[in-house]
């Protein structure tokens, strides 16, 4: 994994895809490969879908994957920093939102925490799948709000006619930032091959204004505490023939952080990650296809103190299966089914004098470990059928799981989940369609949520769970009405969410030591308690475009909103504003232009521990590419502003809020080509 990190090479390498030439009636389906039908975007019943590919992909990439997702209908960031910003879907976040790579959990622990970026690189991703809505029928109890899918396609599941390759550089003037990617596909016979790497590095950001909210003798500048370095490789290969293809990826990761606390955590992330992938087509009487995957993972990541001392090690080893079986129409019926299982080995331990205790007897901790050892195993069976009667089409599903939690020490915790949907789309005219879903998901508390009982440096808190907790059922409805032909096209949902025992962190107000005592001298925490309560989240999200993809003018206008509330305890915490905005954009055959705008509006909807409001903002993007064939190379100069009003950002949904504004004005400067 140790590559040299070189902007020239990424350059060599350089590459875009070219404009989008489809004229209106031309345009490119976009398949959502997380759904069993692998039906487009605007198909989707029961997981309301979006995909983000090609030009729209290169023009939001950033750092961390909340960042490049954070402009999606129903879909804003943790924002803790540029190394750490999660995806946070319809005001759920954490274990509630699933991330995936190739349709496999990405296994990392950035669902834990604020601070933990997540193990999966969008730079030399094919698409990025968002999946609003109950996604835990398919994908497991950890994706009741929602889930995220990275398409890298690292194990191909076609042969190549010719060699073909992308590749990105780019500098960015905020933040000093130098970025390279590239990938190549091609094959040897019907053997097919893939190599994908990325590096990324870059300083503290600048930021408008002071550092603290309405501080301005907090300093200015620069964000301390907010520079990257992250690089990370892939290989993959598979044989493809007639009856299907069978295949292996590895790679690896590396990702070095700063937290933008007033302490200064440094995060040094590891991974290794093995997968295989196989399809059989026509294998039995009645079914159409079958599909076996399976990944391990290998993933630890240290928290360093101002020293560079580790503090905690976090790991996560996991294996995971997946068995899909798709039959043939019965009655009319088509559909899928199958099995998932997962064994994880997680472990948050304490690390003195730089050492970490991996290794130590698992029968003995440390008073102070932040989460003991656990083991978890989870086993799931489901099935999801799909039927049209004349324009409707339904979709109903069903999944049967069961999860076990063993500590080394403290009480074991088994919890059984039903989760199932019912949904249809009506189409009333052409190209208008209604949807209506029914859902109810369940969640097994995390590990973290059960057993923690130390402190987390990065986040200033020490963590208590409680072993007593009960599984969340949420129940969700949601409406959708769209027009999904012609140069005008829209659509608009309405969804609630009713989560009995909802599990939230409480931060008490109560500071202690690392060993959880009250009144002593030396570091302090914040006390913070997992609690359950029940909650609603509900809300709407719109757009209206227009020639998304064709020639010409194109634009684009959207708003969303939600608000959870727990029951007789004000709002749920770190929810998101209510945004409205508009674009506005101009493609020909070799130029692309256009500019984004969005106004949040103030957020004073508060838990109970929060302190302070979030006031309103507005963001000022724009782009401008140009495309040259140069004979097999489609290369494209780009040019990106961000925050172009230079506006001082502060997000309802980060808990760095007050001290760590978004970066200020930035101008990105890159090229792009596809072979």
């Amino acid at each position: 994994m140790n590559f040299k990190y070189s902007l020239l090479a990424g350059a060599v390498l350089s590459a875009v895809s070219a404009c989008a030439h489809a004229q209106e009636g031309e345009v490119t389906k976009v398949i959502v490969t997380a759904n069993p039908f692998h039906k487009g975007e605007t198909e989707q019943i029961l997981l309301p879908a979006k995909v983000l590919s090609g030009d729209e992909l290169r023009d939001k990439m950033a750092n961390s994957l909340g960042e490049t997702l954070s402009s999606e209908l129903g879909v804003s960031t943790s924002a803790f920093g540029a190394g750490s910003s999660r995806p946070i879907i319809r005001g759920l976040e954490g274990a509630r939102v699933k991330m995936l790579e190739n349709g496999m959990s990405v296994s990392d622990v950035s669902g834990l925490s604020n601070d933990h970026a997540v193990a999966a690189e969008g730079s030399v991703a094919h698409q990025i799948e968002i999946l609003r809505g109950p996604a835990a029928l398919l994908y497991g109890s950890g994706a009741i709000g929602g889930l995220v899918n990275v398409v890298n396609e690292r194990i191909p599941p076609a042969l190549e006619p010719k060699l073909t390759g992308q590749a990105e550089a780019r500098y960015s003037t905020v933040d000093d930032g130098h970025a390279t990617s590239g990938t190549i596909d091609g094959a040897i016979g019907k053997l097919a091959l893939h190599l994908d790497a990325n590096a990324r590095q870059s300083g503290d950001y600048k930021i408008p204004g002071s550092r603290v909210a309405g501080d301005p003798a907090s300093g200015g500048a620069r964000l301390p505490h907010s520079g990257t370095k992250e690089k990370g490789a892939g290989l993959g290969g598979s044989y493809i023939d007639g009856w299907g293809y069978v295949g292996a990826s590895v790679s690896g990761l590396e990702n070095k952080y700063s937290v933008p606390s007033d302490e200064g955590s440094v995060i040094d992330q590891h991974q290794t990650r093995y997968d295989i992938d196989s399809l059989f087509k026509n294998i039995l009487p009645g079914i159409e296809s079958a599909k076996f995957k399976a990944g391990y993972t290998d993933y630890r990541h240290d928290e360093l103190g101002q020293d560079g001392t580790p503090e905690v090690r976090f790991t996560n080893r996991a294996l995971e299966t997946r068995a899909e079986l798709v039959h043939k129409a019965i009655n009319g019926w088509h559909g899928t089914f199958g099995m998932q299982t997962e064994l994880t080995h997680f472990a948050a331990k304490a690390a003195e004098d730089g050492a970490d205790h991996e290794e130590e007897d698992e029968e003995h901790g440390h008073a102070h470990d932040t989460v003991p050892a656990t083991r978890s195993k989870s086993s799931a069976a489901f099935i999801v059928e799909e039927k049209e009667w004349g324009p409707v089409r339904v979709n109903a599903g069903l999944r049967l799981e069961r999860v076990k939690r063993q500590p080394v020490s403290g009480l074991d915790r088994s919890f059984s989940l039903q989760s199932g949907a019912l949904g249809a789309l009506w189409s009333f005219v052409p190209g208008y369609a209604a949807g209506l879903t029914l859902s109810r998901a369940q969640r097994a508390p995390s590990t973290e949520e059960l057993y923690s009982a130390g402190p987390h440096h990065a986040t200033i808190t020490f963590d208590v769970g409680n072993p007593d907790l009960r599984k969340e059922t949420s129940r969700n409805v949601e409406f959708s009405v769209q027009k999904t032909t012609g140069l005008l096209r829209w659509k608009a949902n309405l969804f609630h969410n009713s989560i009995s025992d909802f599990i939230y962190g409480h931060v008490t107000g109560t500071l202690v030591d690392a060993e959880g005592h009250e009144g002593h001298e030396g570091e302090q925490f914040r006390e913070r308690l997992f609690s359950q309560g029940d909650a609603t989240v509900r809300g709407a999200e719109g757009e209206i475009e227009y020639n998304p993809l064709g020639l010409g003018v194109n634009g684009r206008l959207f708003a969303d909103t939600s608000h959870g509330d727990l029951k007789n305890a004000g709002s749920l915490p770190l929810q998101p504003a209510t945004r409205v905005g508009a674009s506005v954009g101009y493609r020909s055959s070799n130029w692309r232009a256009g500019a984004t705008w969005i106004h949040a509006r103030a957020q004073d909807r508060l838990a109970s521990f929060e302190a302070t409001p979030t006031g309103s903002y507005n963001q000022l993007n724009a782009n401008l590419s140009y495309t040259q064939k140069l004979k097999d190379l489609d290369l494209t100069w780009f040019v990106l502003a961000k925050n172009v009003l230079n506006e001082e950002i502060r997000v309802s949904t980060s808990l760095l809020k007050d001290i760590s504004p978004l970066p200020g004005r930035s101008v990105v400067f890159g090229v792009r080509a596809k072979f």
